[in-house]
């Protein structure tokens, strides 16, 4: 094959570089930026990019390897290239690149032999050593699924249209999609494509999001006219999906420690037609205690370590680290604690994370059981990576009457 246009290589090795070694800027935004800034770039090079991109943040571990060293802002080009040697693509067969001798990386590439686990798969040491042991033998089970891609899904906005109708929509817009067994609103493209340019997306016919993460406002059991809250509501993904479940009836105090987030969430609100959601800056505890004793059902989606979800965010594996971890634990206890109040005698919440760690998931729900005898757990689930969609956790939690 031959190797990708000069280009090409430019905006990923920039990319890359930015994502690597610029303090807050994230792999899914960097990528979005640059695909901005090339809109002459055509559909399949679009791909391409997109798809090294990915590759390379995902397998940087194992690059480095192949490398003989670690990535470095002036070695990009080389990690690039370690990269294209070992997925067999994009390049023909020569002896240097920019300048670089690859004859040691091509002799590492023949070995096959890797020497440690945390390697084989392309994560930290430590977070091996974390996995194996919350999860024992089962962790590179879900590392193995969580190195692979991740689908397209797409949830149905049932306050504007139907399932049937939405496929038929996509279709229109040469997008083939079909819909998922066992989840009731969930539709999946057959291959990636960037649906924000359909009408059906400009109409608020739907919303990206994954297919375990529709789980958890299902579990919520909301019914038209409750008063429910949602505690961490961020850009509003899950919000939006409560308030079609609510058929716009009733009322949804949307709360989030970020302003800019809840904006997102108003906007992304008016395109999908959702007219019952309130949204409420927390800028000091007051906030949370208004609210104790007056809901009918709460949601807490915590901040978590995200370890379910590396198949879309491949890069936060390298921006955390165990402190982190251990630090999210202790909020997500607080946030337990706190906000738990919020919801009246004989109502419901659910803690959910988009972890795959006991740590955070089980262990933090019966801690808090165990600390607060007038709640009980309803119902668990752990959705685990390997079965196909993100890893999460959810726990249906009751506040006795």
């Amino acid at each position: 094959m031959e190797l990708i246009h000069r280009n090409l290589l430019i905006g990923i090795h920039d990319a890359l570089q930015e994502t690597f070694f610029e303090k807050n800027k994230y792999a899914d935004k960097v990528i979005e930026r640059l695909l901005k800034a090339h809109r002459k770039w055509g559909s399949q090079d679009r791909a391409v990019v997109s798809e090294i991109f990915y590759n390379i943040i995902r397998w940087k571990k194992r690059l480095e390897y192949y490398m003989g060293e670690g990535v470095k802002p002036n070695n990009i080009y080389k990690l690039i290239l370690t990269y294209l040697l070992w997925s067999e693509t994009h390049y023909k067969k020569f002896d240097e690149f920019e300048g670089i001798k690859i004859a040691n990386t091509l002799n590492k590439l023949k070995k096959g032999t890797l020497p440690t686990k945390a390697i084989e798969h392309s994560i930290p040491e430590w977070l091996a050593e974390t996995l194996e042991k919350e999860l024992g033998n089962q962790w590179e089970k879900e590392m193995t699924a969580l190195n692979k891609q991740a689908p397209t899904v797409l949830r149905v906005n049932t306050l504007k249209t139907t399932k049937e109708n939405l496929i038929e929509e996509l279709e229109d817009s040469d997008i083939e999609s079909s819909p998922i067994r066992g989840y009731i609103d969930a539709v999946e493209l057959t291959e990636k494509r960037n649906v924000f340019l359909t009408e059906a997306f400009k109409k608020g016919m739907f919303e990206v999001q994954d297919a375990s993460s529709q789980l958890i406002g299902q579990l919520l059991d909301v019914k038209e006219g409750m008063r429910v809250v949602d505690a961490c509501a961020g850009a509003g993904g899950k919000t939006l999906h409560l308030a079609a479940l609510m058929q716009n009836k009733g009322q949804i105090i949307a709360l989030d420690i970020f302003e800019w987030k809840l904006a997102e969430l108003k906007r992304r609100a008016k395109r999908a037609g959702a007219h019952n959601i309130e949204t409420r800056f927390i800028n000091d505890n007051k906030v949370i205690k208004r609210l104790y004793n007056s809901a009918d059902r709460l949601l807490i989606d915590a901040p978590c370590s995200g370890l379910g979800v590396l198949k879309r965010n491949p890069d936060s594996k390298w921006k955390i680290d165990q402190d982190f971890i251990d630090r999210i634990i202790k909020e997500q206890q607080n946030i337990l604690q706190d906000y738990s109040k919020i919801i009246k005698k004989g109502g419901q919440l659910v803690y959910a994370t988009c972890s795959i760690l006991p740590s955070e998931n089980t262990l933090q729900t019966q801690n808090f059981i165990n600390n607060n005898p007038e709640y009980e757990i309803i119902r668990e689930e752990n959705i685990m990576p390997s079965q196909g969609y993100d890893g999460f956790y959810m726990a249906l939690i009751k506040r006795k009457g």
